[in-house]
């Protein structure tokens, strides 16, 4: 486990955000009174910024209450850590806690000790795409109905990019931020991928050792990366979830 970092529920979603990237993490547990009552991760945050029902509001003026998840799994620091793994299928963090708040457990801890067998091309999943042209508004749609965190980009069917759920918060963010609230619905039409995204992507082969695809995770801190074959196409996408359930066969 390491230290986590907390933000109180009345914070803006604002300052969640900046200290997002101050520790350079992809969730922050939520406190109230110093009293642990959920997480808000980017994906809370890419919800909660584009959705309408929030009036528009920029970051400054949506507290974080508005995007907590309060199912948060725990721990206590004597749990086998085969618990906390297992809590990791279908949770972004867990949290370990004895009298208080004395940790959390996230993917890339777990990742940075195991060493499974096997290859990328083994245990990959079918890639979601986007297109650099199509609409932010969409892909974040997208992305919460198929509960991902990252699309590769395609362009004439080669990857040129990679859109994750930190990209759209961020982009959310500023147009909220920047947009007078009478011209939003208007201009948002007109922010697409391509505007966002990330280019120059870290790529594995379908024949890389999984040891190898970890190592390229955690050197470049990323929690997704695009799969290729030999000739260069796009066939898969493999992440630190997935990596985390095939670690689970073995036990």
């Amino acid at each position: 486990m390491t230290k986590p970092i907390t933000i109180d529920k009345s914070e803006m979603l604002s300052s969640a955000l900046d200290l997002m990237d101050k520790h350079d993490v992809r969730r922050l547990l939520v406190t109230k009174d110093d009293k642990l009552i959920g997480v808000i991760t980017q994906r809370d945050m890419a919800r909660a910024l584009g959705t309408r029902k929030k009036g528009n509001l920029p970051a400054s003026s949506l507290h974080v209450a508005t995007a907590v998840d309060e199912n948060l799994p725990k721990v206590s620091p004597d749990d086998d850590v085969e618990k906390a793994i297992r809590l990791l299928r279908d949770a972004s963090v867990v949290a370990v806690v004895d009298d208080g708040l004395v940790g959390w457990i996230s993917p890339k801890e777990v990742l940075a000790v195991l060493r499974p067998k096997g290859y990328a091309g083994e245990i990959m999943n079918a890639p979601i795409t986007a297109s650099p042209n199509d609409r932010v508004v969409h892909v974040r749609r997208r992305m919460l109905d198929e509960d991902i965190g990252r699309m590769p980009v395609v362009d004439e069917g080669q990857l040129v990019g990679m859109i994750t759920e930190r990209d759209i918060a961020r982009a959310m963010r500023a147009f909220r931020d920047i947009v007078p609230e009478k011209h939003q619905d208007s201009r948002i039409k007109n922010l697409i991928v391509g505007d966002v995204m990330a280019m120059n992507v870290k790529t594995v082969r379908t024949n890389a050792p999984l040891a190898d695809v970890i190592d390229v995770m955690l050197r470049e801190d990323i929690g997704g990366v695009p799969v290729l074959n030999l000739k260069d196409d796009l066939v898969g996408i493999i992440t630190r979830r997935d990596i985390i359930c095939k670690t689970l066969e073995h036990y």
